[in-house]
């Protein structure tokens, strides 16, 4: 699938910031020069910019015109990101090497893991680990558990997240490399269909510094 225009405009836009290209307090160019030079409608820009907004990267002052945040965040957009592959959403944050391997496994299923999923315990569910570093450091590990007869998050209706600074598993300690007994920024996702069942849950770790803030967005009808 092809990536939207306003997500590619608005990826330009934040590497030139997070590089240092584009200072804090910088005047971004107006929406006309914006959409000239890339060849895309105003309303295209505009959502671009609302994308930079939403992300802690630029701020909007009325009659004046865009600039770029005063203090640029790492943050971490959900669940709009959550539609994304993690290579891609890792590429969006950083112009640094970013590398993701994916390991899958059919695992039974514990008393907590099948209570949770629906399904008898034993059964066999599929396990995916998957690993990202950036430049070679560790900078997220998740576990994501779902029943052999779910697609993905495509039946997915509804997605929740609890986040929270908590010791990490064993395995996620290993992979990022923390010191014993350190906290890591964690990430508990159920997905659910729309009777509000839970089809795939996700447990992921950061380090603790990765982020500077979490930003959740969602419709309201």
């Amino acid at each position: 699938m092809a990536e939207p225009a306003y997500v590619r405009i608005a990826g330009e836009y934040a590497r030139r910031i997070r590089r240092g290209e584009l200072a804090p307090r910088t005047q971004l160019p107006s929406y006309a020069e914006i959409a000239q030079e890339h060849g895309v409608s105003d309303i295209v820009v505009r959502k671009a910019l609302e994308l930079l907004q939403s992300q802690g990267l630029v701020r909007s002052v009325r009659r004046r015109g865009n600039f770029v945040a005063d203090r640029p965040n790492l943050v971490r957009v959900s669940p709009e990101r959550q539609m994304e592959t993690a290579e891609r959403s890792f590429e969006n944050e950083s112009e640094q090497q970013v590398q993701v391997e994916r390991e899958t496994q059919q695992i039974p299923a514990s008393t907590e893991l099948a209570e949770a999923l629906g399904v008898p315990a034993g059964q066999e569910i599929n396990h995916v680990i998957t690993r990202a570093t950036e430049n070679g450091r560790p900078i997220s590990i998740s576990d994501t558990y779902q029943p052999r007869d779910v697609a993905g998050i495509s039946e997915a209706a509804y997605l929740e997240e609890t986040i929270s600074d908590q010791l990490p598993a064993e395995s996620h300690a290993e992979w990022l490399r923390t010191t014993p007994g350190d906290l890591v920024k964690t990430v508990h996702q159920q997905f659910l269909s729309a009777d509000d069942r839970i089809i795939m849950l996700s447990d992921i770790s950061y380090p603790r510094d990765r982020y500077d803030a979490f930003v959740f967005r969602m419709t309201l009808k």
